[in-house]
Order: C-alpha cells, then structure tokens, then sequence
C-alpha cells in the first residue's frame, strides 16, 4: 500500500464511520473505495471492510447500551439467532465465487441505496406502530435473515432491522435504535470473526491487515469527528447525497458487467 492509497483509505474509514453515526451507509463509501480506487478483489475488499469498521460499529453499539430501556429483553431473545444468522451469511460469502460475487454486487448496493433513500418511511412506520403485527416467534426468523444479510454484505441492515422491528417489538425510537445498534456490533463481531479465521488458515489471505488497520485507525478518527458533524450536518441530506453515490455506484458496477 503506497502512502497515497493509505490517505485515501484513512479517510475513506474516517468518513464512512462518521456516516454510520450521523444517517447511516458508511459501506456505500468504504466499498468502492478499496474496489474502483484501490483495485481490490471484490471478496477481499468485502471482508477486509467489515473487519476495517467494526470499531466504529462498537462505539456505536456501546453509546446505546443505556437507551434499551424496555427493549432490553428483545436483545436477549434475538441474541442467539443474530449470531447463528450472520455466521451463515459470512460463510455463504467465503463459498461465493470472486466471478458470482461480481456479478451480485451491484443489486447488493442498490438494495443498499435504495433503503437509504426510503429511510424516512421506516421511521414514519416506526412512529405509527403501536401494537404488534407479528408474534415475536416471526420476529427470530426476520431477525435471522436480516443478520444473514449483514453477515454477507451488511450496508443496509440497520434500515433492515428498524423494519422488522416496528413489527413486533414495543418500544420508542431511541429504544429500537438502542437493540439495532447492539445486534449490528454482533453481526458485524460475528463476521468479522469467522472472516479472520478464514484468512488465518487460507493461502490466499481473505483480509488485507493493514488495509483494515488503516480503515480501523480512520474510523476512531470519524467516530471522533461525528459528534461535532452531527450538530453541523443535516443527516436527511447526508442520506440523500449517499443514496444518489450508491445509485452511481450501482450503475458503474452494472457497466463493468455488461460492459
């Protein structure tokens, strides 16, 4: 890694960190970057992200641990099927060809990008629900596929989870937030474990160390920074600005398809 690609890297772990904490989609950003910019395979670039901002993952689950108030015992319920569903996701992607995975990227960002965009109208469902539309038995086998997802890929799965939740779990937004964000440090710990274990015992390593190093240290830097952008930035325009760069990136995937 020149000293360039490691500056681009930094920054890219930087803001894609201080994304996740202010509206959500850093992978939209960090993805490209070690795929168009730095030229990494697409398998690789995918389980060298989710290890590279899990960090920020953490800090984030660990801010809400206070706000689980009454949806506290959800996180218990939901514990065991998060684990068991990003475990199968992260192997489906170590038993996905580098061609497959290639040619599944694109619809992966565009469903990405495309929950970002329709993010207001989780929440609008989520400040409507007040009663439950599914028994909490449905709840484990949404939460599983959800995790499934996020274990494979993950941008996205927050949205994913908010969604689901307004189904069957009580609480207020900060609560639901609170279980997200704490099931999202899972997934993301989940997959990262069973992507390392991977790569310490392949011959073709399946995660580039330093690059996730560098990805690491910049997003401590961006959790750092969110709480001043937070106050400065409006995250419903943020959103938008990275749904449309998701879009772009869709399209410039699709291209190199068909191209």
């Amino acid at each position: 890694m020149s000293p360039l690609e490691g500056v681009v890297l930094f920054g890219a772990g930087a803001v894609a960190s201080a994304i996740n904490s202010v509206a959500g989609g850093g992978s939209l950003i960090t993805f490209p970057v070690l795929t168009v910019g730095l030229k990494i395979p697409a398998l690789v670039a995918n389980a060298t992200n989710a290890v590279g901002l899990f960090p920020g993952s953490l800090a984030s689950g660990l801010g809400f641990k206070d706000h689980l108030g009454k949806t506290g015992v959800y996180f218990k319920k939901l514990l065991i099927p998060t684990m068991l569903g990003s475990i199968l996701g992260a192997l489906l992607l170590l038993n996905t060809s580098e061609v497959a995975f290639k040619i599944i990227i694109p619809f992966l960002i565009l469903f990405a990008s495309t929950l970002l965009w329709f993010q207001p109208k989780v929440k609008a469902m989520l400040a409507k629900s007040d009663h439950q539309m599914v028994s909490p038995k449905v709840g484990l086998i949404l939460q599983f596929l959800v995790a499934a997802y996020g274990g494979y890929f993950g941008a996205g799965m927050g949205i994913m989870m908010l969604a689901s939740f307004a189904l069957y779990m009580e609480g207020n937004t900060h609560e639901l937030n609170g279980v997200k964000s704490l099931l999202g440090t899972v997934i993301n710990f989940v997959a990262s474990i069973v992507f390392v274990i991977q790569s310490s015992v392949s011959p073709k390593p399946l995660i580039l160390g330093s690059y996730a190093l560098v990805l690491l240290l910049g997003g401590i830097v961006g959790g750092y920074a969110a709480a001043r952008m937070s106050l400065k930035v409006d995250p419903d325009k943020l959103r938008i600005a990275i749904a449309i760069y998701g879009f772009i990136m869709t399209a410039y995937f699709f291209y190199k398809i068909f191209a």
